[in-house]
């Protein structure tokens, strides 16, 4: 799932917790727990093909090998 954190935060990746989620990018997540959590919290949300088009740029977060 594509997130963006909410204006103004910084969120922590799941397993990286010295990478952040920002309001700069959309990021490709996986669906878990914690990003759920964050989502209902406020502090995620959910990155829309209109983010995109409003120049939000979108990346895939590193896989955690």
């Amino acid at each position: 799932m594509n997130v963006i954190a909410a204006p103004g935060l910084e969120v922590p990746m799941e397993e990286k917790p010295r990478v952040f989620i920002t309001d700069a990018a959309a990021v490709d997540v996986p669906e878990t727990i914690y990003y759920q959590r964050r989502l209902l919290d406020g502090d995620l949300l959910l990155a829309t093909a209109s983010a995109e088009a409003q120049g939000v740029k979108t990346t895939r977060a590193a896989s955690a090998d």
